[in-house]
């Protein structure tokens, strides 16, 4: 789509029942979601962060350059309709999470996984009462169903536009603790990526890297930091 306004601002929207809010404008006229829904604000920060998305547009707009953007539209339009199966879908990772899963050899990757995974799962531990169980090698190991429903509490809690940048976070990291660590600020964006990429990385540093893979981590890297970003404007 060829851009079609001069420039973006950030506006009051009009009261509702809701509370006062903002508004991303373009030319003085209010955005909507692709839904044609209204896109209404709570945090002033993230309506000028996505009002600065439009605005780093060139001649053609390119969606894949506003994750800002997107995630708000997911947050109106999809997280309301289908709230119950993105809860159980987000929530269904506890059960086979990534971090619970323990190489046998070589000892470098297993000193590493531990070095790293193991701080989260304590921390989930203690920060939600959701003790996971570890074990090594790929078959699934059940899970104390009192860990499983605590952590759901946790995805049942969160608003809808939270939630839509955890159902993301989630999906680019195969893990719900590194998920909820990265949007409740016990690691940072590229501590996440780190975390969710270790048998990957380890990998590439023994065999190198194609292409292809190069292409696909640095997706997941902006994913993870664009759910971030959004979560600590959304909170501003």
């Amino acid at each position: 789509m060829k851009r079609f306004y001069k420039g973006a601002a950030v506006g009051a929207a009009p009261a509702s029942a809701s509370g006062a809010g903002f508004q991303v404008e373009l030319d003085g006229r209010p955005i909507r979601s692709p839904a044609k829904a209204p896109l209404v604000f709570r945090s002033q920060a993230l309506a000028q962060g996505v009002a600065a998305e439009w605005e780093a547009q060139g001649d053609k707009i390119d969606a894949a350059a506003m994750p800002l953007m997107q995630l708000a539209s997911t947050a109106v339009d999809l997280v309301p309709a289908k709230r119950g199966e993105i809860v159980d879908a987000v929530s269904a990772y506890a059960e086979t999470d990534l971090l619970c899963y323990r190489a046998e050899h070589p000892e470098t990757l297993v000193e590493r996984q531990a070095r790293v995974w193991q701080p989260l799962l304590d921390w989930a531990a203690l920060h939600y009462d959701a003790p996971l169980r570890v074990c090594a090698g790929l078959m699934p190991q059940p899970q104390a169903p009192e860990a499983l429903r605590a952590l759901r509490n946790v995805v049942e809690g969160y608003d809808d536009w939270t939630l839509a940048a955890l159902q993301t976070v989630t999906g680019a990291c195969g893990s719900l603790i590194v998920a909820l660590a990265l949007l409740e600020g016990r690691i940072d964006a590229a501590e996440a990526f780190e975390a969710s990429q270790i048998d990957e990385s380890f990998e590439i540093e023994r065999w190198g890297e194609d292409s292809e893979t190069t292409k696909r981590r640095e997706l997941l890297r902006l994913d993870i930091d664009a759910c971030r970003r959004f979560v600590d404007l959304l909170r501003a």
